[in-house]
Formats: C-alpha cells, sequence, structure tokens
C-alpha cells in the first residue's frame, strides 16, 4: 500500500464549487445543493482502497452522527476509471449500498473537482463551517491499516464539534494518509 499524505489546503480558502452526479441518486449536485446549515464535510473516497475500507465504518457513524445536527455530508470520488474500472459510478452505487452510505457519492469525472480541492489521497477529509470557509482538513484519526489503533474518528468528530458549538479548531492538523489519487495521464 503506498502512503499519500493530504496536500493540506489553507485553512479559510472558500469551498470550491463544483457540479457532479451522484451515483446513489443519478442527479447532479453542487456544493450549494449539498451543505449543510450548520458546516459541510466533503470526503474524497473511492472504492478499492484499503485505507477507505479500514475508515468507512466510522465515516458513516459520522455521517448518522452529524448530519441531523446540520452538517452536509458529501463523498467524491475521482480516480481515473480507465485505468480503475472498479471506482466506476455503476460500483460507486454498490459500494454507497453495501456500506449503507445514506448521502450523496459523486463521481468527479474530468477530476477538476479534486483538483480544485488540491485532494490527494483517499481518504481525505475537508470540513467547511456555516461560512463555507475551510476550518479543517486533515485525518479521521490516528488508525491505519495494520497499526492496531482502533478507530474513533476523534479528530474529526472534534472539528465537526468545534463547529457546530462555536470551539476552537487548532491549526495544526495532521494531514490524512491513504491511497493516492489516481490521475489521467495528461494527453500528449
Amino acid at each position: 500500500m503506498a502512503k499519500t499524505p493530504s496536500n493540506m489546503l489553507p485553512l479559510g480558502t472558500p469551498a470550491p464549487t463544483f457540479w457532479l452526479k451522484d451515483t446513489n441518486s443519478n442527479y447532479f449536485y453542487s456544493f450549494e445543493d449539498l451543505k449543510g446549515e450548520k458546516g459541510t464535510l466533503v470526503m474524497f473516497i473511492c472504492n478499492h482502497c484499503p485505507y477507505v475500507h479500514h475508515v468507512m465504518d466510522e465515516i458513516v457513524m459520522i455521517a448518522n452522527d452529524y448530519r441531523v445536527q446540520g452538517i452536509g455530508i458529501i463523498a467524491i470520488s475521482s480516480n481515473d476509471i480507465d485505468k480503475y474500472p472498479q471506482d466506476g459510478p455503476e460500483l460507486m452505487a454498490q459500494f454507497a449500498f453495501e456500506n449503507k452510505m445514506d448521502f450523496a457519492y459523486l463521481f468527479d469525472e474530468t477530476q477538476q473537482t479534486a483538483k480544485d480541492f488540491d485532494a490527494a489521497c483517499t481518504p481525505d477529509f475537508y470540513l467547511f463551517d456555516n461560512s463555507d470557509k475551510l476550518v479543517y482538513r486533515g485525518q479521521l484519526d490516528d488508525s491505519r491499516p495494520g497499526n492496531n489503533i482502533p478507530l474513533s474518528g476523534s479528530d474529526l468528530r472534534n472539528a465537526i464539534d468545534g463547529v457546530l458549538y462555536n470551539r476552537n479548531i487548532p491549526e495544526n492538523q495532521k494531514s490524512s494518509v491513504g491511497c493516492g489519487i489516481k490521475w489521467r495521464m495528461a494527453s500528449p
């Protein structure tokens, strides 16, 4: 497993805009359509990454815990499906169903949204406040496949609680680590 860290987009960055197809509903959505009243979590994930598989149950628990409190939850897959067909839209819908993902799972076919977020790996997490400004980017917690640290979601949960309860969110944040996004090769 290759370990690729987050690029750590600067805090305060406005949420990038997008118009992407949701593989759960087959509708197209923008950030504006899916954002939460109190804040929005955007995650870059994919179907095949072992790092994503490791944290999927905690991601779903976080979504279920915080959507009802006004946090919008958005997952995006940006991998090159020509080289990684297991990350294609039909299999994204199946992955979402199997993992009980009751939130948008968007397909970034052009990879422009991943570039706009400066996303580097899966999973990669971005939390925006109610003004759509980035307040957290980084890891879910210290757990990784094989390191025997139990999943807790503590880093991300603390940041979301900071947004909800107007608490200070430390600027010293640990980058996420996972499989690198599978970029298309540039045309000659």
